[in-house]
């Protein structure tokens, strides 16, 4: 899940600070933005989510993003736990690779591949059973009336047969340290999973140049799109090498 300038994702992100925390979540989509290079970024969250109630599963999920250079970016990503009606643990783990390009000072674009591990078991539902890959571009742009949005589209789940096709678009908005993110994405019927689609809305908070805090939740608008509701923390780790 996936950064408002002063508030949270996007505004002036190509030239913000090294140091300023530049979060992908809430949403499901990502911007195509960068940790600067040989800073790391922490991001977690808990969530609860279900389809008939918000008690039915629960996960901690995180992503460290490591930036390699001023276009590329690598990231450990996955939930750390996972409780589902069959038990817990840890989920499916995995690795992305983000390749982006200014194409103008208000305009970037990205390509992430994703890769995921079967580290979760699959007999209690908490993952696939085998590896799994993905791809996404992704465009960002940001718009007058201090507007940031990011479109995103790919597929997921390759590796189990057809892909699922995501898209998603997202639009957030800086009130001073405060901002507003909305989102709107579908997930294709595929081997890894069934149709999902739903809107997501997250008020996010910019505690410190360093730290973001976002909280909010995902209404699904079709059925089998589990509802959902969220809490997360991004944290700019500071300079790892140079």
């Amino acid at each position: 899940m996936l950064s408002l300038g002063v508030g949270a994702r996007g505004a002036n992100a190509i030239t913000q600070a090294p140091h300023a925390a530049n979060p992908e979540r809430p949403t499901f989509a990502t911007h195509a933005y960068a940790v600067a290079a040989g800073f790391a970024e922490l991001e977690q969250g808990l969530s609860v989510r279900g389809i008939r109630s918000l008690r039915e599963a629960t996960s901690w999920d995180v992503n460290f993003k490591v930036g390699i250079s001023a276009h590329a970016q690598a990231a450990l990503f996955g939930p750390l736990y996972v409780r589902e009606a069959r038990g817990g643990g840890v989920g499916d783990m995995g690795v992305a690779l983000k390749f982006r390009a200014d194409v103008s000072r208000r305009t970037a674009v990205a390509l992430v591949s994703t890769a995921t591990f079967p580290t979760g078991s699959a007999a209690r539902g908490l993952g696939a059973g085998r590896a799994l890959g993905g791809l996404v571009a992704v465009v960002s742009a940001e718009l007058p009336w201090s507007l940031h949005v990011d479109v995103n589209a790919g597929p997921q789940g390759v590796g189990a047969g057809p892909p699922q096709w995501f898209t998603s678009v997202s639009a957030a908005r800086p009130w001073g340290r405060l901002g507003l993110t909305l989102e709107a994405f579908d997930f294709t019927p595929g081997g890894s999973g069934g149709r999902r689609q739903g809107l997501l809305a997250a008020v996010v908070v910019r505690l410190t140049d360093r730290v973001v805090a976002d909280a909010g939740g995902v209404g699904g608008t079709l059925d089998g799109t589990p509802d959902q509701a969220f809490v997360g923390l991004t944290t700019n780790l500071g300079r790892l090498f140079r």
